[in-house]
């Protein structure tokens, strides 16, 4: 069993009351009883933190660093220009999804680059509520993937239920 956090960014405190038409009506409590109940489902446990301040994230990234599977992170508005966040999460070294509840590419201009996205494993975007589920199902996959990483084990070529993530490390030798 391994412990998954979920990491909320500014603002999403207020979810179920800051624009529905692009959030939805679900709140963060909803979000994280999703999430959590997923994990236990999955076999794992979840701590999650929300916080309106960059600091605060980056603690919980740096305290979650030896302790924690996989981080699943909606860094909100921080997504765009974080960038001391996406060094604390390049140094951690565990399964990293991010998610968020409205689609980025569908939105204003700004919001279309995340300076997250290049040291995270995967991202899921635009599917509400559902991406939350989504997120915790691929950190969970993304696990044992993980800890043949750090065993020094290298990864398997061949793709398969047991390898979740061979199909993405093919991809990724087929851009070299």
């Amino acid at each position: 069993m391994a412990t998954i956090l979920l990491l909320s960014g500014p603002n999403l405190n207020l979810l179920g009351e800051r624009e529905p038409h692009f959030y939805g009506t679900t709140t963060l409590d909803d979000l994280v009883g999703i999430a959590r109940e997923t994990a236990a489902k999955l076999g794992h446990e979840l701590e999650h933190v929300q916080s309106n301040h960059e600091g605060a994230l980056i603690d919980a990234i740096h305290d979650a660093r030896g302790r924690c599977g996989a981080i699943v992170f909606n860094a909100g508005a921080f997504s765009h220009y974080a960038f001391a966040l996406a060094d604390a999460l390049a140094m951690f070294e565990g399964a990293k999804v991010e998610v968020h509840l409205s689609n980025p590419y569908a939105r204003e201009r700004w919001r279309h680059r995340s300076v997250i996205s290049p040291v995270v494993d995967g991202t899921i975007t635009g599917l509400k509520a559902t991406g939350y589920r989504l997120a915790i199902e691929a950190a969970a996959a993304l696990l044992p993937e993980v800890s043949d990483r750090e065993a020094g084990i290298p990864p398997s070529s061949e793709p398969g239920p047991e390898r979740p993530g061979a199909k993405r490390q093919e991809r990724n030798e087929e851009k070299k």
